[in-house]
């Protein structure tokens, strides 16, 4: 304006010719007339007035943001996934809040709490917590959607998943064509625990190929560096007749090809190494590494439109499966006989 003063909502009604309830319809998108809804558009134009957000916020009791939880932003998985929720955000006219819990139950209980507190449109999570915890966050947060993992106990929460089970049965299927047997799994579950989605697909895989499951095969490691090292080296020091590995993530993957390296095992001629998750370095390695491409930026976009757009199909039928992809490179080769 000429006085240097922010436009207001009375200026743009004034300029206008209508009402402050017109304005105000016109911008939070109520019913009004195409003429009178360009009179008030050229009006807030020529003053350059913006809508308050905050204004907004409060009449609505919601920030008009939404809330993106997940373990960590330095995993290139998760980095992705973001990549995709702010992309869709933004295309779709929202914000995002995004939080790191760093896996922990507790932490992440306290961001879901703060996020309602602040009145997020939504939250969109990668559960790190118990069924209880996220119980009693829907109760008052109605919006939620899981992205890349589900809890058992709430099915009626959306979620959208890579099709982990399809991604490590390609690859079992893959080193058995090529003449594998003794493939070892590292990434099973600890002694007590659920089998996860992924190791009950390479224990199937294996059934249904008709080769015996090794218990002693399927090795209980977690995606931490120090714990998938020592897994990995324990299963390739103690069993010198395994001829391929099939790691469950990348920093699984990543610890087999580094004890490989230090016990001296050629890659593939001695085992033939292979991963889910194909991160940026699995093209670095040499050999190449074989992996299972899985689609975190479109499960970042998918999931956000699910909560901000999709919400008709929020809480029917199955979690949404994007399909993954078998990255074939040189780290898996014919089998040539154990190291033994």
């Amino acid at each position: 304006m000429a006085d240097g003063r922010s436009a207001t909502i009375k200026d743009v009604a004034a300029a206008a010719g209508v009402g402050i309830a017109t304005v105000s319809r016109v911008f939070s998108g109520g019913s009004v007339s195409a003429a009178t809804r360009e009179r008030v558009l050229a009006a807030a134009a020529e003053l350059d007035y913006r809508p308050s957000a905050l204004g907004r916020g409060l009449k609505l009791r919601r920030s008009g943001g939404i809330g993106l939880v997940l373990p960590g932003v330095t995993d290139p998985f998760h980095a992705e996934l973001v990549a995709g929720v702010l992309a869709s955000a933004r295309t779709l006219g929202g914000h995002v809040i995004v939080e790191a819990s760093g896996g922990d139950p507790a932490q992440e209980a306290e961001i879901v709490d703060r996020l309602v507190e602040q009145r997020v449109d939504g939250i969109i999570a990668l559960p790190a917590g118990d069924e209880a915890d996220w119980r009693a966050a829907v109760r008052v947060c109605s919006s939620v959607v899981f992205a890349d993992r589900v809890l058992p106990g709430l099915p009626e929460i959306p979620a959208v998943l890579a099709d982990d089970a399809g991604g490590v049965r390609s690859l079992v299927e893959y080193l058995a064509g090529l003449g594998h047997r003794r493939i070892a799994f590292l990434g099973g579950a600890a002694p007590g625990e659920r089998p996860g989605v992924r190791e009950r697909a390479f224990r199937d895989a294996l059934a249904r190929l008709g080769v015996p499951v090794e218990e002693d095969l399927v090795v209980a490691a977690r995606s931490a560096r120090d714990a998938a090292y020592a897994a990995a080296a324990g299963l390739l020091q103690r069993r010198a007749d395994v001829t391929a590995v099939l790691a469950a993530g990348h920093l699984l993957g990543e610890a087999a090809v580094l004890v490989a390296r230090e016990l001296d095992l050629r890659v593939p001629a001695d085992v033939s190494i292979a991963m889910v998750d194909d991160v940026a370095w699995a093209e670095l390695c040499d050999p190449p590494l074989t992996a299972v491409a899985r689609p975190g930026r479109d499960i970042g976009h998918r999931a956000c439109e699910l909560l901000l757009r999709d919400r008709a199909r929020r809480g029917r039928g199955a979690p949404l499966l994007l399909p993954t992809e078998l990255v074939v490179r040189g780290s898996c080769g014919a089998l040539r006989g154990s190291r033994r």
